[in-house]
């Protein structure tokens, strides 16, 4: 659906009224961005589009222009500026009420994230690589024990990543139904902000009893680490961890689960690359296979947003100082011109330039533990359950179109 202004015409072959945004997928191509950005990214690839609030930012959708301005100083990720382009009235209420350091510009940005920087370091996510494996089998085992079909999105997807990142924590697993149930309700674009509030609100009281406890008996974990170093000198208050350990909680679990989840869904109805990633015990093909889902999948399908703070001219544009800026990375991933077929599935391409991770600075601090999460269930999952298969038809399946993460709310699944 367009808005019928046509102010935003800005190039030869661009659309004649500015397009709403997000937009929608094409109905029976679950795993492809919308048509109407793959248009844009031929026909206007840098163009103005029109958000939920009437505001007017700037999309880009090529790999090249997306990746010179997700390294350039004159974007900034600080989402208290005028002109940032929020994704709904409720994620404009969360981030004034809990500001986090991804919405930071460097300095200060810098700063924060080296304190919780250590866990996710790569030979640190290595070294967990055999716990998390025994989470993966053990929930497998529960699997195979028990009836059939199983929704995989609860008796596994969920619970990996769920589990890894209580551990690093430190915050007990069995209150994942608490922490799961607000962090759906912060991640879904269509809550309205007093659902917002309130559920961020009981994460972050929640977090800061968490930290309290730690304070008085730390142990083993990034809580515990911040609270000893961070609170006790003053550099954070109870309240900063907290909202620190909000952001690494959700998105500690809700991305990586959902990528298990698709990626599984996405293998099935691709039975060749299934075939070729179940038969490997490889490990080059198989982080190959996980880079190349990410790019392939992309669940962060919301866009990655800034706000410029200069002017900047590129692509024959001039993006103006207070301008928003939004970079569709899922379209990105599809460029043709940086990856030859880009709507192929091919578990032995070279994906690694992706930028479902984001790209600069502010590329996701946790890439290291879901590649290893990630690593570890595929090349388990598919061996393990050979004949592993959808309980229904695949148009039965539930998509997550409402939420900043793209997946499935079900996947019934049997063997």
């Amino acid at each position: 659906m367009t808005n019928t202004d046509t102010s935003a015409a800005t190039t030869a072959g661009a659309p004649a009224v500015i397009p709403n945004f997000p937009m929608a997928r094409a109905a029976g191509c679950p795993f492809d961005p919308p048509p109407e950005l793959r248009a844009l990214q031929t026909q206007a690839p840098i163009t103005r589009v029109r958000l939920w609030d009437g505001s007017t930012p700037w999309l880009l959708t090529r790999y090249a222009e997306q990746r010179a301005l997700l390294t350039d100083s004159r974007i900034s990720a600080d989402t208290r500026l005028a002109g940032y382009p929020h994704t709904s009235a409720g994620f404009r209420e969360r981030r004034e009420q809990a500001w986090t350091f991804i919405n930071m510009d460097d300095p200060e940005h810098a700063r924060l994230r080296r304190m919780v920087t250590a866990p996710f370091a790569v030979k640190r996510v290595e070294a967990l690589r055999p716990a998390i494996q025994r989470i993966v089998d053990t929930l497998i085992d529960e699997m195979l024990a028990g009836p059939t079909p199983v929704d995989l999105v609860q008796a596994f997807a969920l619970p990996v990543p769920s589990l890894v990142i209580c551990e690093l924590l430190g915050v007990p697993y069995a209150d994942h139904d608490f922490f799961q149930h607000h962090g759906k309700i912060l991640i879904n674009r269509d809550e309205p902000p007093e659902a917002t509030r309130e559920a961020q609100d009981k994460l972050i009281d929640y977090l800061e009893r968490q930290v309290a406890e730690k304070l008085a008996n730390p142990a083993d974990d990034l809580l515990s680490k911040l609270a000893t170093e961070q609170v006790k000198t003053g550099e954070l208050t109870e309240h900063d961890v907290a909202v620190m350990g909000m952001l690494l909680l959700i998105a500690g679990h809700e991305t990586t689960a959902n990528m298990i989840a698709l990626g599984t869904l996405a293998l099935l109805e691709h039975p060749d690359q299934l075939a070729a990633l179940r038969d490997t015990d490889n490990p080059t093909l198989i982080a190959g296979a996980v880079e190349e889902l990410l790019r392939y999948l992309h669940i962060t399908h919301s866009g990655r947003r800034r706000v410029a703070v200069e002017d900047i001219e590129i692509g024959g544009q001039v993006i103006r100082a207070g301008d928003g800026v939004i970079f569709a990375n899922d379209v990105a991933n599809r460029d043709e011109e940086a990856f030859a077929d880009p709507d192929r599935l091919d578990v032995h391409r070279d994906a690694r330039r992706h930028v479902a991770f984001g790209f600069g600075v502010h590329q996701c601090l946790g890439q290291p533990l879901a590649r290893v999460e990630l690593q570890v269930v595929y090349s388990t999952l598919y061996r393990r359950i050979p004949d592993l298969r959808l309980a229904v038809n695949v148009d039965q399946v539930p998509f997550k179109h409402d939420g900043l993460v793209y997946g499935v709310y079900e996947l019934p699944v049997t063997w």
